[in-house]
């Protein structure tokens, strides 16, 4: 896959992300223009909103909007990263964002302890990637080429999928290990 001629070479700005609504989404409504972390400053983002949203919003609805923001997330994180000519630029925490929301209305209800364990798991697997979830960021970005001419809608989606794809795989993992204590303290 190749990564677009014009892209943006300085680093982003809030008004150039408020300049379009997939801009806005990819960098989670701003939490992702952390110069600190912003894979964490985007998961803390999600469950924020997560926690407001629990008020307002139905499991049924909240499963919608994270299947959907998924699906929208292949083609969101794609594009913006063939606008800013990175293959995952650090600052599209979309898919964090996605993933996170997984993991919390799979737990939910729970206590707020158990979504800072969630928290803490998921960013330790987003953040070292061991075993599989590596594996997959790796080959994902080994997919890419580096030719500079504008990818088609296909190889953008695709790149966009790469982008989600290890972070589904982190709430996975944060689901299983959730689950595995679950079990220990029942013994």
């Amino acid at each position: 896959m190749t990564m677009a001629h014009n892209s943006v070479q300085a680093k982003p700005t809030l008004r150039w992300i408020a300049q379009t609504a997939s801009r806005m989404l990819a960098f989670g409504f701003g939490s992702g223009l952390s110069p600190i972390a912003p894979g964490t400053a985007g998961t803390l983002w999600a469950w924020a909103a997560f926690l407001v949203s629990e008020y307002f919003l139905t499991t049924e609805n909240f499963l919608w909007l994270i299947g959907g923001g998924i699906l929208l997330g292949c083609w969101v994180c794609g594009q913006v990263s063939e606008e800013l000519g990175k293959k995952d630029f650090g600052g599209i925490v979309w898919d964090e964002i996605t993933a996170f929301w997984l993991v919390l209305i799979v737990i939910t209800p729970c206590d707020l302890w158990i979504q800072a364990i969630a928290f803490g798991l998921f960013r330790f697997f987003d953040a070292v990637k061991p075993g599989p979830i590596g594996l997959i960021d790796r080959y994902f970005k080994n997919l890419e080429g580096d030719d500079p001419s504008p990818s088609n809608i296909p190889q953008i989606i695709w790149r966009g999928f790469g982008i989600m794809i290890d972070d589904l795989a982190a709430a996975f993992f944060t689901l299983l290990v959730l689950a595995l204590m679950q079990l220990l303290i029942k013994l």
